[in-house]
């Protein structure tokens, strides 16, 4: 299991969703932390570090940190 890791941006960004896609980013992100690899898409060239979380109109761009086992929120884009 990841610990999940998001700068005051990025949280600023998530509180001010709207209760369903926020409630939906929440989920996405906890099996995210259970399943980093499995639950997310490459950011670029797969290098298994840079990854893209995209759950309907929320794209979550993060940077896996496997040795400290950690998922870091680099940015939240929501399209809708």
């Amino acid at each position: 299991m990841y610990a999940l890791r998001c700068d005051a941006v990025n949280q600023a960004i998530w509180d001010a969703l709207p209760d369903e896609p926020r409630q939906r980013l929440a989920l996405a992100l906890a099996d995210a932390c259970a399943d980093p690899l499995g639950t997310t898409q490459p950011y670029g060239e797969d290098d298994g570090i840079m990854r893209t979380l995209v759950t309907g109109d929320i794209l979550v761009v993060i940077y896996l940190g496997h040795q400290t086992t950690t998922l870091h929120v680099y940015g939240i884009e929501y399209l809708g």
